[in-house]
């Protein structure tokens, strides 16, 4: 990446953040892509993400180091309970360079169990590629990605994968797609047979031929007519085929770049991830129509990316990704502005400053020190401690991003160590993963022994294994003397109190110390919300962190 001067005359755009603006702000800036790939758990997503950094020529990280023949160095999923299930349980972030285009793609868990993980992943991204299973069309978690999608205003591309299996007639998951979303497709290639008689697609504006397992830019061809398609079907299958094109050319509605960035309109493409046809088109996709960094929401204002001084918002924190470094990284989303090595930032949240010696661009588990980064990019923050999800760095501007959200977990559980002399150590290793958000952390005001809480079961899994194989502690879980959690708080202050004293052996704090409500039962917590309307109690909690 660029080491110049960013220009000082640089004024920020309000629509088109950097678009139409001179300088190598502006320049670095509209050349970045963010995204995410969302998906149902085995639809192809972690094999699309390999593939599309192999077909880019994106083996490098942060445009130095070159993959090696070991795959583990292109590998998205790196945590032993990662290769060992076959699934993605924690966000992994990968830089690359494509067609003069920085990508940072953030390949998120598609397990339902991680849902509070791919949340806030989502907060950071500027569009997303969603992969269907031809075979299978939409299913639940597909539905619910798309809905966190959709509340955000983020543009989808969607990858209609495994063509080259048994699949749904690609007009019927077109349908699918427009009545279960209520999103407008257009789609922008068509696929020529599927299953074992899938040879290619053709490309609906060029129009093109490209043939599975053969040259990706494929053949010009005069039209859905020409003869050469002929040799690609059998004769019985020409006939629909063309009259398939003709339909989707009459019905369906064209590519249009406002509705696409608008989130109500989403370019449909087929392929197959596994035999890396399909994943050049959706590169050159996000090349020519996914946004540039949009610009960020904030409580007092709005921070447009092409400004020129630099903020950030932490939305990941990850331990002990390589077990050689035993570090702790920050994720940081640049909001807007330049980050160059070893400036000095604001944390709003204390006040304090601190000093970015060794930002870090991320391929996977690998990295480099970033010399600088821009708008839209995701950096890694090697973090003592010292930073938490939903900060703010700033240039000295108190800043307060939009919260991301905690939500309430759905499984309770205490931990049993046999060893106690090793408590202590228990003790920092769970507040280190709830500083991660691996788990939630709730220390009742009692002094008895922390509940952690998780959204999914698997979730534990993951837990178990960390504290095993990072901390060596070999831990069991019991059930917890409580069934739900909820934050509460209350306008009067003296209401407040008098709760606080009457459920003290059923209050904890959290791991910012606010007050949760550690309810026996549904009932019990029905109950107690009837018997005291002056106490607000909530599922949700806003980690508003400026």
């Amino acid at each position: 990446m660029d080491d110049k001067t960013a220009t000082d005359e640089l004024k920020p755009a309000a629509d088109a953040p950097a678009q139409g603006k001179p300088g190598k702000l502006a320049h670095e800036i509209s050349r970045r892509r963010t995204f995410a790939i969302i998906a149902h758990p085995d639809a192809g997503k972690t094999t699309l993400t390999e593939k599309l950094l192999l077909f880019g020529g994106a083996i490098q990280l942060a445009g130095q180091v070159k993959a090696k023949k070991d795959k583990r160095n292109t590998r998205s999923d790196w945590m032993a309970i990662e290769r060992s299930r076959g699934i993605s349980v924690v966000t992994s972030v990968m830089t690359f360079e494509y067609q003069d285009t920085v990508f940072n793609l953030l390949d998120t868990p598609g397990h339902e169990d991680f849902s509070d993980h791919t949340y806030r992943t989502l907060t950071a991204v500027d569009s997303a590629i969603m992969v269907i299973d031809a075979a299978r069309g939409i299913e639940s978690r597909t539905l619910k990605l798309f809905e966190i999608c959709r509340l955000r205003d983020i543009p989808i591309i969607t990858f209609i994968n495994k063509l080259d299996r048994e699949a749904q007639e690609p007009l019927e998951l077109l349908d699918e797609i427009e009545k279960t979303l209520a999103l407008d497709t257009a789609p922008m290639v068509w696929p020529i047979g599927k299953g074992r008689r899938f040879r290619g697609t053709y490309d609906l504006a060029t129009p093109r031929i490209r043939y599975i397992d053969q040259d990706p830019a494929g053949q010009p061809v005069s039209g859905p007519d020409d003869p050469i398609i002929d040799t690609l079907m059998e004769p019985e299958e020409v006939g629909p085929w063309r009259e398939e094109v003709s339909l989707v050319q009459d019905a369906c509605g064209s590519f249009d770049l406002k509705a696409f960035r608008e989130g109500t309109l989403t370019p449909v493409y087929f392929g197959s991830a596994l035999r890396n046809f399909g994943v050049r088109d959706l590169l050159d996709a996000l090349v020519s129509y996914a946004p540039p960094p949009r610009n960020q929401k904030a409580a007092t204002r709005t921070v447009e990316a092409a400004e020129d001084r630099m903020t950030g918002i932490i939305f990941k924190i990850q331990a002990n990704m390589d077990p050689n470094h035993r570090d702790r990284m920050a994720f940081m989303r640049v909001c807007s502005g330049r980050l160059t090595r070893g400036m000095k930032v604001k944390l709003v949240r204390t006040g304090k400053t601190m000093a970015l010696s060794a930002p870090q661009f991320f391929f996977a588990q690998d990295r480099s020190l970033a010399e600088e980064a821009y708008a839209g990019d995701v950096v890694g923050v090697p973090n003592r401690g010292v930073l938490r999800i939903g900060d703010a760095l700033t240039e000295g501007e108190d800043i307060t991003f939009l919260g991301i959200p905690s939500f309430a977990p759905e499984i309770l559980r205490r931990i049993h160590l046999n060893d106690a002399i090793r408590a202590k150590k228990l003790k920092d290793a769970l507040r280190e993963m709830a500083e991660e958000g691996v788990v939630q952390l709730f220390n009742p005001v009692d002094g008895s022994q922390p509940v952690v809480g998780v959204i999914g079961a698997l979730q534990l899994d993951v837990l178990g294994d960390r504290l095993t194989e990072e901390y060596g502690l070999p831990i069991a879980f019991e059930a917890a003397p409580c069934d739900t959690v909820r934050w509460f708080s209350s306008d009067d202050a003296a209401a407040l109190k008098k709760f606080l004293e009457r459920y003290r052996s059923t209050i904890a704090q959290d791991l910012d110390g606010d007050y949760v409500y550690l309810a026996p039962s549904i009932y019990n917590l029905s109950s107690t919300q009837e018997r005291h309307p002056e106490i607000k109690f909530a599922n949700v909690k806003s980690v508003n962190v400026g």
